[in-house]
Parts: C-alpha cells; structure tokens; sequence
C-alpha cells in the first residue's frame, strides 16, 4: 500500500555504506521493473571522515530497496536521515540524525511488453546476419591470403623480381641480360687465300646478346628455365628445361635434367657468359661450340661442395628438322666430373675431366648442320683466320677434355685442354685437332672470384661503385694465351696462337664494362693473307663491353 512521506523507513544497520552516501553528490537509482527511478541529492558530507567510507554499490541496493519496498506510482519527495551511531536510517529528523538527502521520483520504470517481431523482420535480420558472417569469412580468407601458408611475398634485387610463396613450394624469377659490344681492327685490309677478294673484320657495334630468362620451382622439388635470346634481331631458343631435385641415392641428391640445355663438356663452355673474365671464350671453344655445346637431352647429375658428376644422353639442338629423307637425328653421350681438393672461399683447386661421343645424324650432320670448325675475331667481325670448311664422312666422334685451376685470395691461374678425334667411312682419313688456353687474373681491389659445384663465378665488389659514398666497385685484370691446332690429313684448317688481355669493371653486382685487347701472336696456314701473301700476324683486335645481367 502507498507509503506517504511521514513514514519512518528502518533498514538494517548499513555500516559500510554511510561514507560513500556522504561522498556522492547525486545517484540515479534504477531499480528493477516493478520500481521507481529516484534521483538523488545530497551534500556533501563528512568529506574528511575516513570513518564512514562504503561501497557506493551497496549504498544504491539498500535505498532502492526502500523505495521498491513503500514508494507508489503518485509523485512524491521526501528526506532521508541516518543516525551517526547506530547507522540507520529515518524518514524525519532527530537528535544524532544527519540529513543524507532528498529523493524525488523522476520516472516511472513500468515495464514495456514484449514485441514480437513478425516473419518479414526475422527474414531481413537472418539475412544481414548472413552478409556479415560472409563478410567474415571473407576477412579471413584475405588474411589467410597474405599470411598462410599459401601467400606470396614479392622481392625486388639484384636476381631481378622474384615471388614465392610462404611455404617455399613456388617460386618464380624473371631475369635476363644485355651485352652491348663495340669492336675495332686494325692491319685488317686482307684478301681470302689463294684469292685477291677483299676481306677484313667489321667494325662496329652489336647486341651480343640481349636475353629474357624465366626460372621458377613447382612443389619445392620440380624447377624449370626457360631463356630466349633476341641477340642479332633474331629470336632463338637457348635454354628450356625442366629439373628433379627430390631423389638420392646413398645419400647423394641428384638432379635429373631433360629439355633444352648445356651438355656436360668443359668448364669454360658450362660457366655463363655474365661470369666469364673475357668477352669471348677461348681458341680452344672452336672444338667445343659445333659439338658440345646446347642439345636437347637427359642429364643426371650429383653437385656436391668438393665434387661433382654428371652424365648426359643428347639428341640434336632446338632447330626443327625439315628433312624429309635421311631424316634421323645424330645423338651424343658425355660426361662431366670434378673434385675440389682444397675448397675455401679464397683458397681452392678444381680438377676436371670430360669425355663426348657423338654419331651424326643420317646426313653426316652434327646438331643440324655440316661439322666444320673455325675460328672468328670477334662475333661481328666476320673474319675467319682458321676455317677447316665442312668436314664430311664422318663416323662418329670422340673428345676428351682435362681441366686444372687454382684460386688464392684475388689471385686465379688455370686453363683447359681439349681432344677431338673424328672417325671417318667411306675411305676418307680420320683426324685428330685439339686446342688448349692458360689463364690467369688479378683482382685489384682484393675480392675473390666464387665458385660453386664445378664452376667459377664472377667477381662481386666489396663496395659498390658511387660518387657519393666513394666506393670505387671491382677491379679486375686478367690475361689468356690460347692455341688450336686445326690440321690434320687432308684437312688444313691452320693453326693459331694469340693473346687475350682483360681489364673488367664490376661496378655492382649487376653492371660491369669489360675492355679486351686480342692479338694473333701465330698463325700457320690461315684463310686469309695479307695483299702480298704474307700471315695477318699483326692484326689486333679491340673489344669493349657494357652488361647489365640480373
């Protein structure tokens, strides 16, 4: 029933709860659905008196209980007293009652009926919940996306753009190089043997070579490259294969290479034109390049630190055969070993040995074309001193190849020698040629040329070249005595010697210019002479070279 005013409200003793009444100036009580909404204010009382500190917490249950207890839905007010001693509380003042307050209904608190939502409402909120949960999962997947296992990083440096996924099972790379050439002989005005048509070397400039190069993994274990060349403005396949990596046997891994690629003969022929210390490759690469060098094939290798082997089974090169009789391909079977007895990052010595048979195919063709050897300047001179022609008749033929280096701090010495015999039917001769260089280089500025499974590597400077932070990049210089010997029976391809000095600027480890000075020390039997007969044994040839590789 309604409680007025004059009523006395007696609650327990409420000991905790007077100093946090007294520290409050004004409480909004709400208690449950079947009270009123009180507004209370009070003064402030007591603010020094540690005595009378309470929870304001209990404070605001006890006075909503007096007033759920008695209050009424009639506007009222009244004032609310607590005595210092006993702690209780009264509706009117007395001897030892302090005043705590006024407290006046300010709202009514009834509580509202449920409202039921009807099936269009349940409808539109089952739908937005879904949105949302599709949007969440949509987050997630994001997420996962940039930081799962499946998420792709992106690099940018000096081995070009590459991008990998986070578990390392893809990767892909894009490379490539630029070698932009110039060239300039001099005592070059010759005629061809035997002849007075006028030869000489061109001088000039050229892409040497200008490639694109793609090189990914697939699963961790499956790698592929693929490297086209636009050099001469002309397209054409260099590299195109695909490499296993996940089998060993006794512990050895093996790669298992088939595609378009090297074949596995002489470290100079194997080693990149980016890492070699000159611009062209040997005298002795005459043997090489028209039997040895890129065929498609099988090649089974074990690359380990200190050695290294590798066999190859090859047919003929990219070139479509067009031949419609006498149409079968030639084949080849090589080997390549190495071993590092001393293998320290600027102490080392590497041993090599390598052996190539090859049948030509059903045309008496070796890799698409007539065998013949010869050797060139310069690649745009277009003057050969040694030219054996087409050589025909051939049975097969077998190479042997021995290889020797040796590193010491910025030092390097070494050098290659190759053997080639040519067995030959129909009652023509067999023939024997062989070629050979020595080597050696400086590193001016200390740096040591790498190596790594059977093969060198350029040198990177400690410093790069800048302006600004006086870097002066690598300095290296290197010198090459090389002879071929092509004559042999009937065939007299001539025989040679000359002399290769290098000076190379690494300015970064992705730019370098190269200067080479060539020059023919001894000729014998050459295809061209001089206008009075003599040997072209002065001619001097100068090179210089910008690349960009990455």
């Amino acid at each position: 029933m309604p409680t007025s005013p004059a009523n006395k409200f007696k609650l327990l003793p409420l000991y905790n709860l007077f100093a946090d009444l007294l520290r409050c100036n004004q409480i909004v009580i709400k208690p449950s659905l079947s009270c009123h909404l009180i507004s209370i204010s009070l003064p402030k009382l007591f603010d020094n008196n540690q005595e009378h500190n309470m929870k304001i917490s209990k404070l605001t249950l006890a006075i909503a209980t007096v007033l759920g207890a008695g209050a009424t839905s009639g506007a009222f007010a009244m004032d609310l007293y607590v005595d210092t001693k006993t702690k209780q509380i009264y509706a009117e003042p007395g001897r030892g009652r302090e005043l705590m307050g006024s407290f006046e209904k300010v709202q009514s608190a009834t509580a509202k009926p449920v409202e039921k939502l009807d099936t269009a409402e349940i409808k539109a909120i089952r739908e937005d919940l879904a949105l949302k949960e599709n949007a969440i999962k949509a987050l997630q997947e994001h997420k996962d996306e940039s930081t799962g296992p499946k998420s792709v990083g992106v690099k940018l440096n000096e081995k070009g753009i590459q991008f990998e996924t986070a578990d390392k099972n893809f990767n892909f790379r894009l490379g490539g190089r630029i070698h932009a050439d110039a060239s300039y002989s001099n005592d070059d005005s010759l005629v061809a043997k035997g002849t007075k048509t006028h030869v000489e070397a061109n001088d000039g400039t050229e892409i040497r070579r200008g490639r694109m190069e793609f090189l990914g993994t697939f699963y961790k274990d499956w790698e592929f490259k693929s490297q086209v060349d636009f050099a001469d403005n002309v397209v054409g396949v260099k590299d195109m294969y695909v490499q296993y990596n996940g089998l060993k046997v006794a512990s050895l891994p093996l790669a298992i290479t088939f595609g378009a690629q090297k074949q596995a003969f002489s470290r100079e022929l194997q080693e990149s034109s980016n890492d070699m210390m000159f611009m062209e490759r040997s005298l002795m690469n005459t043997l090489n390049e028209s039997t040895v060098d890129r065929a498609i094939g099988l090649n089974i290798a074990t690359l380990n630190k200190d050695w290294t082997g590798q066999v190859g089974i090859y047919g003929d090169t990219v070139n479509p055969n067009a031949e419609k009789d006498k149409a079968d391909e030639g084949w080849a079977i090589n080997s390549r070993w190495t071993y590092a007895p001393i293998n320290e990052k600027t102490k080392l010595i590497h041993l090599g040995v390598a052996g190539n048979y090859r049948g030509p195919d059903a045309k008496d063709q070796v890799n698409d074309k007539a065998l013949s050897y010869s050797y060139e300047t310069s690649h745009m001179s277009n003057l050969k001193l040694l030219d054996t022609h087409a050589i025909t008749g051939i049975n097969n033929i077998k190479m042997m190849g021995l290889e020797a280096n040796g590193l010491y701090g910025p030092f390097t010495i070494g050098g290659e020698y190759t053997h080639t015999w040519l067995d030959r039917e129909k009652g023509g001769s067999n023939l024997a040629f062989d070629g050979w260089y020595g080597e050696a280089s400086w590193t001016i500025t200390g740096e040591s040329r790498k190596y790594k499974t059977g093969k060198f590597y350029k040198v990177d400077p400690d410093k790069n070249f800048s302006f600004k932070n006086g870097g002066l990049g690598a300095w290296e210089l290197a010198a090459r005595y090389a002879s071929a010997d092509l004559e042999d029976g009937n065939i007299a391809g001539g025989q040679m010697s000359n002399l290769t000095v290098a000076l190379n600027w690494y300015v970064n480890k992705n730019i370098r210019f190269m200067a080479d000075y060539n020059k023919v020390l001894e000729i014998k039997n050459p295809q061209v002479t001089t206008v009075s007969g003599g040997k072209p044994d002065n001619l001097d040839t100068f090179m210089l070279r910008g690349q960009l590789a990455f």
